[in-house]
């Protein structure tokens, strides 16, 4: 039977039938960048950011300086990009320091992709944070085929500042 046969069968039975396909989006998890945010917060984030540089050059022609900033006396932790300063530690406030160097690390380079088609999304959390260059309409779709909504890609947010 011909497709248009068949169809035309199964919508005179009431038989609703979508008109395109629903596209698949399957992730290509060979680019997937480990990161894991105890590490980026135990003063390792520039050396996790200067692992993306390369990465990041696909997209830019040229990539900040970040500078860290610790006081080991303190103890604290602040890196320093474009002019901006990401707290991650310090004085009383210890609590956020692993979201806080995954949001500093997220942040400084979706900054300088901001004119560009892609961002660097993350994956997972903790210990697990990974991320992915993608463009915007492809963590979106992804979103529609990943069944669980903890494996699907998002750009972290601030959620703890020095007070």
């Amino acid at each position: 039977m011909k497709r248009r046969e068949f169809v035309s069968s199964l919508t005179a039975f009431g038989v609703a039938i979508a008109a395109t396909p629903r596209m698949s989006l399957a992730l290509n998890y060979d680019n997937y960048i480990p990161l894991d945010a105890e590490d980026l917060a135990e003063t390792g984030l520039k050396a996790a950011y200067d692992k993306l540089r390369p990465h990041m050059r696909k997209y830019i022609p040229q990539t900040a300086a970040v500078r860290e900033v610790i006081n080991n006396d303190d103890p604290s932790y602040t890196v320093v990009c474009q002019g901006i300063k990401y707290f991650i530690y310090g004085g009383a406030d210890q609590d956020h320091s692993w979201d806080n160097a995954t949001f500093a690390l997220f942040d400084i380079v979706n900054r300088q992709l901001a004119k560009t088609k892609v961002r660097f999304f993350a994956f997972n959390h903790g210990n697990d944070l990974g991320g992915m260059f993608l463009p915007p309409g492809e963590a979106e779709a992804a979103k529609k085929t990943l069944r669980r909504k903890a494996d699907w890609p998002y750009l972290p947010v601030r959620t703890a500042q020095k007070a």
